[in-house]
């Protein structure tokens, strides 16, 4: 097998495959094989009709055959070949078969080479996380007001399944030390993640933008379905929200792709905890700094 590589673009590459000689004659003449046994020829029992009456009357058939057998083994061999990560199925063009010779080419989006550097030791900056008594002073009195109490005292703690007032305050602190603990924490993993991603810049698949555009779209258009927004207002609203996710969709797909990069180096899995399992790395490789 002969293959020649063109490059189109930063994720876009033509492979031309050209195989000739005993892979190609052997599969036509399994191919064959399997069609006399089936094949309906008038004035011959089935599986006896002669060769020559089944090449010419079969010809047509054998070689879509052929091409649908061959042609996806010799692609991935190819592909591995080289080294890539294919993204979507090839755009397959100028297919030549004959009996013993076979090529074509071949258009593929792969995953564009992201170089990612000094992605440990990002400074980071966290505050001491405090809870001010005025922060829980204003959700008692939410309380309060939602259950048209007259007084936050022992009788709304009570109300809420605690012995005193001073005990339910303790757990809104608490409640609230854990909201604003969690906030940080990932306002900090954005901050990492943009900081590797503002830094890079290399061309997106197409097609894992167009993949992630239509589910976002997928998702938007479901919550307004819960809103109870109609069927037609949604459909005339697709291409606006189309429109406006693309961005998302973009920092989206980048984000992956520089993460799976860091993956590959730190040999983690590309598998579902893959994005987690480096945030935790780079959290944990971080140059941190209180504020």
């Amino acid at each position: 097998m002969k293959t020649a590589v063109k490059k189109l673009d930063d994720t876009r590459r033509e492979l031309t495959i050209h195989l000739e000689g005993d892979t190609v004659k052997n599969k036509f003449e399994e191919v064959f094989e399997r069609i006399t046994k089936e094949a309906k020829v008038p004035g011959f029992r089935p599986g006896h009709a002669p060769r020559d009456i089944v090449e010419k009357n079969f010809s047509s058939r054998a070689n879509q055959m052929v091409l649908e057998e061959l042609i996806p083994d010799i692609y991935h061999e190819a592909v591995k070949k080289e080294g890539w990560e294919v993204l979507e199925s090839p755009e397959i063009s100028d297919v030549a078969l004959e009996r013993s010779t076979l090529s074509f080419k071949a258009v593929v989006e792969i995953a564009p080479e992201v170089d990612v550097k000094n992605y440990k030791g990002i400074k980071v900056e966290y505050k001491k996380i405090e809870v001010k008594p005025d922060e829980v002073q204003r959700s008692i009195d939410a309380l309060k007001e939602s259950r048209k109490l007259s007084a936050a005292d022992d009788a709304l703690a009570k109300s809420l399944g605690y012995p005193t007032l001073e005990e339910l305050k303790q757990v809104i602190a608490n409640q609230l030390f854990a909201q604003k603990s969690q906030q940080q924490h990932k306002n900090i993993e954005a901050h990492l993640v943009d900081t590797l991603v503002d830094a890079l810049d290399f061309k997106l698949p197409q097609s894992l933008v167009a993949r992630q555009s239509e589910e976002l779209l997928r998702q938007a258009k479901l919550d307004l379905a819960l809103q109870g927004v109609s069927r037609e207002k949604i459909q005339e609203q697709e291409n606006t929200m189309r429109e406006k996710l693309q961005p998302q969709a973009k920092k989206q797909v980048k984000v992956y792709l520089v993460l799976a990069a860091i993956a590959k180096k730190e040999n983690i899995p590309l598998e579902d905890q893959m994005s987690q399992q480096v945030l935790e790395l780079l959290l944990k490789e971080a140059d941190w700094h209180a504020s």
